[in-house]
C-alpha cells in the first residue's frame, strides 16, 4: 500500500525535528559556553622558573664539626655538620674538607641539586678561615667517576631520592653520620 502522508504531517514532523535540533544546538552550546569559564586545574599551570637563592657563606669548619662520609684510595671526604642546610630553592649546601693521605686540605662550600643532578662550587677555604668565592658560576653534572666522585657518593647516599631532596638537614645529617651509610667504617 502506497505511503499516503498529508502535506500537514509532514510538516508536523518538520517542525519536530526542527525543534529537535534547535534544542540539541542550545544544549551544546551552553556547555562550551561553560568549559569556556572553566579556571584550569592547578595540575595544568606552567612551572615557575628555577632561581637560586642568594649564597650566604658559613663559618670555616673546625675539626670537632667534621663528619667523615668517603674515603678513596688518596683521600678522605668530609662535610661540616654545621654548615649542612636545604636552601629554599631546593638545593644542599654544605662545607667539603679533602684531605689528601699526605695531610694537605681543600676546603670548599658547595651545593647539590638533586632535580638535576648537579653539583656547584661557590667558593673555597682559605686557611685564615675566609672565604674566596669561585669564578665559575655555573652547575656541573655529577660524574660516579674519578676525582669527584664524592659528588655522586653524596647525590646517592646522603642526599637525594631519585630527584627529590631526601629529607631535611637534621636528616641528612643522620644519614651522613651512619645510620644507613654503606661507608663509615671504610
Amino acid at each position: 500500500m502506497p505511503n499516503s502522508t498529508s502535506p500537514s504531517s509532514t510538516k508536523q514532523l518538520m517542525g519536530r525535528a526542527v525543534l529537535v535540533s534547535l534544542s540539541l544546538l542550545a544544549v551544546s552550546s551552553l556547555s562550551f559556553a561553560g568549559q569556556a569559564t572553566q579556571t584550569t586545574p592547578p595540575d595544568d599551570e606552567p612551572e615557575k622558573a628555577w632561581a637560586e637563592v642568594d649564597l650566604q657563606l658559613p663559618a670555616a669548619p673546625k675539626p670537632e664539626n667534621l663528619v667523615n662520609f668517603y674515603k678513596s684510595d688518596s683521600q678522605s671526604f668530609a662535610i661540616d655538620k654545621l654548615s649542612l642546610s636545604v636552601a629554599g630553592d631546593g638545593t644542599i649546601r654544605y662545607t667539603l674538607v679533602a684531605t689528601s693521605n699526605a695531610g694537605a686540605k681543600n676546603i670548599s662550600y658547595e651545593a647539590i641539586r638533586c632535580e638535576t643532578y648537579e653539583h656547584k662550587l661557590f667558593a673555597f677555604g682559605r686557611s685564615d678561615g675566609s672565604w674566596s668565592r669561585s669564578r665559575r658560576n655555573q652547575w656541573d653534572k655529577i660524574f660516579n667517576t674519578g676525582a669527584n666522585k664524592q659528588h655522586h657518593i653524596l647525590f646517592t647516599e646522603y642526599f637525594c631520592e631519585g630527584t627529590t631532596v631526601a629529607g631535611k638537614a637534621p636528616f641528612l645529617l643522620s644519614r651522613l653520620q651512619g645510620k644507613g651509610s654503606p661507608f663509615i667504617g671504610k
